[in-house]
């Protein structure tokens, strides 16, 4: 699956929230919403994030 940037998304291998900062060949860089250290990871390894996963962000200050 290709993500766009700004797109919210669970790495599912560490299960953390992360905002798609970009793609550079076969892997997407991603960092926490609202700003923090960026990682990369492999578009299999990303889903999108559901609403209630956003909400709670939001409820601890997150997007």
């Amino acid at each position: 699956m290709t993500y766009r940037e700004g797109a919210y998304v669970v790495d599912t291998r560490s299960a953390k929230l992360a905002q798609v900062m970009a793609r550079m060949g076969p892997r997407v860089y991603v960092r926490p919403p609202g700003g923090g250290r960026e990682w990369d990871a492999p578009p299999e390894a990303l889903r999108p994030a559901t609403r209630e996963e956003l909400a709670a962000a939001t409820r601890r200050g997150r997007p």
